[in-house]
């Protein structure tokens, strides 16, 4: 049987957008993972103590983006899986067979955006969840939401025990928990060096990042919260909340109640960790906490946001961009790794630790507008993102048709309204 690309009229329109939406709202972190080293990205005080302008930066990022919209993301992968089967489904064809060659796949993009561009890729998680969450499909929504809860509660279970466990550690494992959290200057040195030198001098020090975060990290805390995350975005998905079916009403309590509920507890958390003054024996566990719960309710009510912008304003330019780079979210992803290690890995630019966490704000503003724009003028011409296309052409082990037929009238209809 012939597998069509997915029309726009097939096309969930809402999902595009909410895709987009953390697309580009994963870039507000990303780019701190890819321009600092690995233990700012968790403790603003790694380096020593930093500017006030710099503490804003750190505390609007960590209140509004830190874990918010790759929960987004997670949310809204569980709820393609059952699209994705239930598509193929309803055109009689193996579905489960193809949603594990789809998710192999994945994996592999995974694995090569990890040990190639930047240790902190999700795709590697994100497939090897689906591979049994894929199996939860068929359940009802209040199971997949209770089943997904203790997922996460798994994942927060580990990481307090682990904290509350420092005191019977022995001296070389606190020694290395401590230094995960604020690393030695020679540790530091050697992080900087390694990425801003060639590719190859790149290799090692990405290599034992990616695989602490495929292994050890997987096993105890990312594993379980994504699958408890995406098997929330399967409940949802089900209950039609994603699809923008629910009344304003119903949107406006669900943006109130998450963002209210998610605001506190990660504010609560900020201020708690300040009590500590960071220190790694609370704020690397306990105190992670409060943003880790904060963030999924947050997540819910920015997707209520979206929903409620959806169903109230016209179109623009802003939101055709949104669903752009959501019908090309894979794309856009490893697009932003392919830029953010170019401009500041040593094969690139190599500013690497060289741009502070303010003017971090302008690379991540004109990634925006870049992704923004050419990701409709490029679908205009294409049916797929180019890691797309090629991912489906392996997928379903065929050539995929990449290019659209489009006569000059429609070509000159389209820039005039992108104009």
């Amino acid at each position: 049987m012939t597998i069509t690309p997915t029309s726009q009229k097939e096309r969930i329109i809402s999902l595009d957008i909410l895709r987009g939406f953390a697309v580009l709202g994963i870039l507000i972190m990303n780019i701190q993972s890819f321009s600092m080293i690995g233990a700012a990205y968790i403790n603003p005080y790694a380096h020593g103590d930093i500017s006030e302008t710099n503490k804003i930066v750190w505390l609007l990022s960590h209140i509004f983006a830190s874990s918010k919209f790759i929960s987004i993301f997670s949310i809204l992968f569980g709820a393609g899986m059952i699209l994705f089967v239930e598509k193929l489904k309803s055109k009689g064809i193996n579905s489960i067979s193809l949603h594990f060659r789809r998710t192999l796949w994945l994996l592999i993009f995974g694995l090569a955006h990890a040990y190639l561009l930047w240790h902190g890729d999700i795709l590697v998680a994100y497939a090897v969840c689906a591979l049994f969450i894929v199996w939860f499909r068929n359940k009802k929504p209040r199971t997949l939401f209770i089943i997904g809860a203790c997922f996460i509660a798994v994942s927060l279970l580990s990481n307090f025990m682990t904290g509350i466990s420092i005191p019977y550690m022995d001296e070389a494992t606190r020694t290395g928990l401590l230094q995960s959290w604020q690393p030695t200057s020679e540790m530091i040195s050697h992080e900087i060096n390694a990425y801003r030198g060639s590719f190859i001098t790149q290799i090692p020090t990405r290599f034992f990042a990616a695989l602490k975060m495929q292994t050890f990290l997987f096993i105890f805390y990312i594993g379980w919260e994504v699958a408890g995350i995406m098997l929330i975005g399967m409940g949802l998905y089900k209950l039609d909340i994603l699809s923008g079916k629910k009344s304003n009403r119903f949107y406006s309590a669900l943006c109130i109640t998450g963002l209210t509920i998610g605001l506190l507890l990660t504010t609560t958390g900020f201020y708690q960790n300040t009590q500590h003054n960071f220190s790694y024996d609370y704020s690397f566990f306990l105190g992670s906490q409060y943003n880790r719960i904060g963030s999924i309710c947050m997540s819910i009510g920015y997707i209520g946001v979206v929903m409620l912008l959806i169903n109230n304003f016209k179109k623009n330019w802003i939101s055709r961009g949104l669903q752009a780079m959501g019908q090309t979210a894979l794309s856009n992803y490893l697009i932003q790794s392919i830029i953010c290690s170019f401009i500041f890995y040593g094969h690139g630019l190599g500013l690497y630790e060289k741009v502070e966490l303010w003017q971090q704000v302008f690379f991540v503003l004109g990634i925006w507008i870049i992704q923004l724009i050419v990701s409709p003028i490029w679908l205009r011409y294409f049916h797929f993102g180019p890691f797309e296309w090629i991912w489906r052409s392996l997928t379903y082990w065929k050539i995929q048709k990449f290019k659209k037929d489009i006569t000059p009238s429609e070509d000159n209809q389209f820039k005039k309204q992108f104009a």
